[in-house]
């Protein structure tokens, strides 16, 4: 897993250059929104049980199908697992949102995830619309302006929305 930091710095020292005074000038906004970053994962973390079970909720009732007998989500086993996904997955996209870089998602969550759901029968495309109903519910609660560092969070909320549709995408 590679910070911002880290990862201008490897890939300057791959190519043998110097930082340059864009990669520099991107890094200082990093560093100044990062309040508004904190912000978001605080967030974010303090409600992921209600962004799961309202994602879920919500996934179910456009696609009952899922929990109905011989269903993908049908029996407590079952729906406990597809619910400990959903947090799994929300739980490494706060970490891609405070280290702003996605490489412990990609490859702590992501990597090999489409091939385990295939392997186990496993609707991708509800999964990946699942993804989606936490992101549509992560970004309202994270760009609530109400006791939260002032500023324009519209860069941070489309970083936010980006690493919800990597996963979107890996599973789909």
């Amino acid at each position: 897993m590679l910070d911002a930091f880290t990862k201008v710095v490897a890939q300057a020292d791959t190519r043998g250059d110097y930082i340059s005074d864009s990669q520099i000038d991107a890094l200082k906004a990093m560093v100044a929104d990062g309040s508004k970053r904190m912000d978001v994962v605080n967030r974010i973390t303090g409600n992921a049980s209600a962004i799961v079970a309202n994602a879920a909720r919500a996934l179910f009732a456009e696609q009952p199908a899922l929990i109905a007998p011989g269903g993908n989500a049908y029996t407590n086993r079952r729906m406990a697992a597809c619910l400990r996904d959903m947090e799994i997955i929300l739980r490494y996209v706060t970490y891609s949102i405070f280290t702003g870089d996605s490489s412990v998602l990609d490859d702590r969550c992501l990597n090999g995830l489409r091939e385990t759901y295939l392997a186990l029968g496993v609707p991708g495309s509800s999964v990946a619309a699942g993804v989606g109903k936490m992101k549509e519910a992560a970004i309202a609660i994270a760009n609530d302006p109400n006791g939260v560092t002032r500023g324009d969070c519209s860069s941070l909320m489309a970083e936010v929305g980006g690493y919800f549709d990597k996963a979107a995408a890996a599973v789909g």
